[in-house]
């Protein structure tokens, strides 16, 4: 499954083997809490940070070292002054650099003032190849979900998370809380676990036919 990403970071264990990293990064959290569900008013950044820990039992599953931008409910902003929203962007840019990851994976969920928009999108930066390559995989996997009632194409996005490095890096939004359906099925267990499980698919597709060219740093 590795062969072709030998040259990306690889962690070394105390046994002295070696894993792929992978960066999970829950978007929002502490005093941001993104998007609110029309009908649950749960919180975006709730369900991002579930869907986080279950895509991290996932990957190392799989083998991989996970490194968590927001392990946790808080922020990484320090404390909630001015320019806090800054602050946690550029934290989680250095967590991800100093990972030096083969793949970046950021979580939201979506909201539209159209409520019957639904599905999850997967979004990458147009310059990098290796991004626009992971998105495409793990769209195609979400697009096969039996949930999914019209399969959507990968899309282009000038996003911090995505700009920040040359990391290979998606936003992973896994639907519209703004729509009663999505809702529905993203605030229960077993459907968290079911994209997280499609989601790391997606990304073990990609990886198992990354070139073995090093990322730019």
């Amino acid at each position: 499954m590795t062969a072709g990403v030998c040259c990306y970071a690889l962690a070394q264990t105390a046994t002295g083997s070696t894993r792929l990293t992978v960066v999970i990064d829950a978007g929002h959290g502490g005093i941001d809490g993104g998007v609110v569900g029309n009908v649950t008013k749960t919180k975006e950044s709730d369900i991002n940070l579930q869907i986080a820990r279950k895509l991290q039992t996932q990957f190392e599953e799989a083998g991989f070292l996970v490194v968590q931008t927001r392990p946790s409910e808080a922020g990484l902003y320090g404390a909630a002054t001015n320019g806090y929203k800054k602050r946690d962007m550029q934290r989680r840019a250095q967590i991800i650099s100093q990972s030096i990851p083969s793949a970046v994976i950021s979580v939201h969920q979506n909201f539209f003032s159209l409520s019957s928009r639904r599905g999850a999108q997967v979004f990458f930066r147009e310059s990098n190849a290796n991004s626009r390559t992971l998105a495409c995989a793990i769209q195609t996997a979400l697009n096969g979900m039996p949930e999914c009632v019209r399969p959507s194409e990968a899309l282009k996005g000038d996003y911090y998370i995505l700009n920040c490095s040359d990391f290979p890096s998606v936003i992973v939004e896994c639907g519209f809380l703004s729509n009663a359906e999505d809702e529905a099925l993203l605030v229960t267990e077993v459907y968290q676990m079911r994209l997280a499980e499609t989601i790391c698919m997606g990304t073990l597709a990609y990886l198992a036919t990354a070139s073995s060219t090093e990322p730019p740093i």
